[in-house]
């Protein structure tokens, strides 16, 4: 823990910060802007309002982005089903599909705002899947349309289908900024940057595993092919306005695992079963799994529950035999550990300093921990495989008669019971064997919200592409504090010289005017005094 009191005091400001965002966003303070994000995922669609105050002026902080919150204190987010992929054969439909999220951003932010806020549009996994013409057509129809009907800032370059290492990227900064390990303090008059230990995330979703964590800038490859592969892999990105200065530039280690999550290595799992049940069968008379009085006895599923597995034709039976250990053997094949490098599926991945890193686990890290087992935060793995194999063990009727008395978490229910034993072994192999975490590893906290509140990438997105916005307000201050006493003297001096003429003029035409009058008048006087005397030949001289 730090002892800067620099460091300390931006704590306090994070905290302050952070209740500040929880209450409802002023939208009649003139000096707030706005910016949105829609996120295009694979099931559906979510619009998140985002706001920010002027920037503080000192190149070292970042924009102080929030997530904006309305009347009722709840964040301004919207969801729309189905996913945007399923427009694919009908690309002119979607900016109407979008039209709910767009309308009820737009009645969020001030009209006034509108032209001045910043529309990202950004799809993923979904829209990943799909041939590259059919993602152009989607994007062309938003490009073409949404300015059509909304104000918003939206070019061409806003709408994309981003990749999963993009996607990794925008969740560690989404994270770290939230938990203000990119605040930095000045230290001594020498005005050393101190940089905060950054965190590494893991999520484990139903279809994919991610992981994203910083390495030095300096990394030794064993091999040409190794420095290959871990291009593809890292990300070097600068998080500040100015590109001449690089106390933000991070290098991420960011990847993917498609088919490693949850529900998808669960289902990897079942089809071996049903295979490896077939072919056994065809040179054995047992039968063993392919009726109801001899079922395969599975290791990874509760004791004495009853299962079934249909694939085409073949319907397999299972029963239970809720034995952790055995089952941690089973699944450590799925991760396809190779030789020459031990992460999941045979990707590079770049060291971790295992004595002094953090890391954050999310989705089934946290539900693997908190929905039955109830320890969810600090990982021990000592204590999480212990729980995890008497669970495991606990009779499914038991189990059962535990949920309706609602002794598991609110979120808890039969599918979590019946898939926990051996999500909860696919986990601890995931984290131990595939990525090489020590049993020993301190530093695990399982979570679900950081700070009362969910972490989307969305919000690493908008900080992100918004991280140029600074430079502009910091250069006109710089010109402001640069120029301000010849700007105001010349000003001043152009002023009085220009209104000294305008007032020399004016003189000049009233004396002029003047002038004319009294001549006139005199010459009036004389032609009357001499009318007389003139007679006939006065008037032959008039015209």
């Amino acid at each position: 823990m730090s002892h800067n009191p620099l460091l300390q005091h931006g704590s306090l400001l994070r905290y302050l910060s952070i209740a500040e965002s929880m209450e409802a966003t002023d939208v009649l303070n003139p000096a707030l802007n706005y910016g949105i994000v829609v996120d295009c995922g694979s099931s559906g669609s979510r619009v998140f309002v985002y706001y920010w105050p002027p920037h503080n002026g000192n190149p070292h902080t970042l924009l102080d982005i929030r997530q904006m919150r309305d009347h009722d204190h709840k964040p301004v987010v919207k969801k729309i089903k189905p996913g945007i992929s399923t427009l694919a054969k009908t690309p002119m439909r979607v900016s109407d599909y979008l039209h709910p999220l767009l309308s009820f951003a737009a009645a969020h932010v001030p009209k006034n705002k509108h032209k001045e806020t910043p529309l990202y549009i950004l799809c993923t996994a979904g829209m990943r899947l799909l041939p590259e013409s059919q993602q152009a057509a989607i994007l062309d129809d938003l490009v073409t349309d949404v300015p059509l009907e909304f104000d918003f800032l939206f070019s061409s370059s806003h709408a994309e289908v981003i990749s999963g290492k993009q996607e990794g990227v925008y969740a560690w900064i989404g994270i770290n900024f939230v938990l203000g390990r990119f605040d930095h303090a000045d230290e001594g008059e020498c005005e050393t940057i101190i940089r905060r230990r950054t965190v590494g995330i893991m999520d484990m979703g139903g279809a994919s595993l991610q992981i994203a964590y910083e390495v030095p800038s300096a990394i030794t490859f064993n091999s040409p092919e190794e420095e290959e592969a871990g291009k593809s892999v890292l990300a070097e990105f600068n998080l500040g306005c100015d590109v001449e200065h690089t106390q933000h530039v991070y290098r991420v280690y960011v990847t993917t695992f498609l088919g490693f999550g949850g529900n998808m290595a669960w289902q990897r799992y079942e089809d071996q079963l049903v295979n490896k049940t077939l072919t056994k069968n065809r040179f054995l008379t047992t039968q063993t799994g392919l009726s109801e009085n001899k079922p395969y006895l599975d290791p990874c599923l509760p004791l004495g529950l009853s299962d079934t597995v249909v694939r085409g034709n073949h319907t397999l039976y299972l029963r239970g035999q809720g034995d952790w250990t055995r089952c941690q053997e089973a699944v450590q094949p799925f991760l396809g550990l190779h030789n020459g490098t031990m992460s999941p599926g045979g990707v590079y991945q770049a060291p971790i300093n295992f004595s002094n890193s953090e890391f954050y686990g999310f989705s089934e890290f946290y539900y693997c921990m908190e929905d039955v087992l109830r320890i969810g935060g600090q990982y021990d793995s000592e204590k999480y495989s212990r729980a995890a194999k008497d669970y495991c063990a606990t009779k499914w009727s038991t189990l059962k008669q535990r949920l309706d008395n609602q002794l598991f978490a609110q979120q808890a229910d039969v599918n979590r019971l019946k898939y926990q034993c051996f999500k909860s072994a696919w986990m601890y192999e995931v984290l131990h064997s595939g990525f090489r975490f020590p049993t020993n590893y301190p530093s695990l906290k399982t979570a679900q919200l950081v700070y009362d509140k969910e972490v989307q990438w969305t919000l690493g997105a908008i900080l992100f592409k918004t991280r140029f916005l600074p430079l502009r307000d910091l250069q006109q201050e710089t010109l402001r504090q640069s120029h301000p006493s010849w700007l105001r003297s010349s000003f001043v001096y152009n002023h009085h010289l220009f209104s000294l003429c305008i007032l020399v003029v004016v003189l000049a035409i009233l004396l002029y005017v003047l002038r004319l009058r009294r001549i006139h008048q005199r010459e009036q006087r004389q032609a009357e005094a001499l009318d007389l005397l003139w007679g006939e030949e006065g008037e032959a001289l008039l015209p």
